[in-house]
């Protein structure tokens, strides 16, 4: 499948099969991340790989009870290891550099067969209790990691083009 198609078919996935992730595959998909632009190439991020049936479980309590994240047999915690860092365009640096990373691994994950799904509503300070994560880090994101056990809606819509892209000047 070529790039395109991969972004056309990528999805937020909320169901998953009771199926592990082989390790080559779940290293691909991290190599996917390593390989993202960063902030003068800083990489200023782990990836934590949890596979732990109970640390998933207190991922899905403190993912605002969305207990489809304990379903996945991964959830990936994208944590930034220099969250103060501000570009100079006043831009904190860490959500875009671990988004750009993570973005990487979802269309990896498709190429796979695999379902993810975006993770932004959390407590931070629970997961950074959960996985001993250290207070002068900031968890960006979380990211369950699975094959889908539903099948892709055929209903997707997005705005067009013209709605959403300005030329020389904000429209």
């Amino acid at each position: 499948m070529d790039i395109y198609a991969l972004i056309k078919v990528r999805r937020s996935v909320r169901a998953y099969q009771d199926k592990p992730i082989p390790d080559e595959v779940l290293n691909r998909l991290l190599e996917a991340a390593r390989w993202a632009p960063s902030a003068r190439n800083l990489q200023p991020w782990k990836f934590i790989v949890v596979k732990a049936a109970d640390l998933r479980q207190a991922l899905g309590h403190a993912a605002n009870e969305q207990m489809f994240v304990a379903q996945a047999p991964v959830v990936i915690a994208a944590v930034s290891t220099e969250p103060d860092r501000v570009m100079s365009c006043d831009v904190p640096t860490y959500p875009v550099d671990c988004s750009i990373a993570l973005d990487h691994l979802t269309l990896a994950a498709v190429a796979e067969g695999l379902g993810t799904c975006w993770i932004g509503a959390f407590s931070q300070d629970q997961v950074r209790e959960i996985l001993m994560v250290p207070d002068t880090q900031k968890v960006a994101l979380l990211m369950p990691v699975g094959y889908p056990a539903d099948e892709a809606p055929s209903d997707r819509t997005r705005k067009p083009l013209d709605e959403l892209v300005c030329q020389n000047f904000y429209e």
